[in-house]
């Protein structure tokens, strides 16, 4: 398999906020498409330090993109 071949498919769901989040950072960073977004997004969070490691029986539920207060939505009003 070439290194351009894909052979896993790997589906995830959003909220809105979430896939917002997601468009506006592939918009502003030029990406071709939103799966090469995805992709940049998670090597960088895979290099990124100090993250931390899910307890035991922490469900998929508490992981986001986006906080759920709503704080990261200045990021938007800022960046416009």
């Amino acid at each position: 398999m070439s290194d351009l071949e894909r052979g896993e498919r790997l589906q995830i769901m959003l909220s809105a906020a979430e896939l917002r989040a997601v468009e506006n950072w592939r918009f502003e960073k030029r990406m071709p498409s939103r799966a090469a977004a995805v992709r940049e997004l998670l090597r960088r969070g895979l290099l990124a330090e100090g993250f931390a490691l899910a307890g035991e029986g922490v469900r998929s539920g508490s992981f986001g993109v986006v906080d759920k207060s709503g704080a990261n939505d200045s990021l938007d009003k800022d960046e416009a």
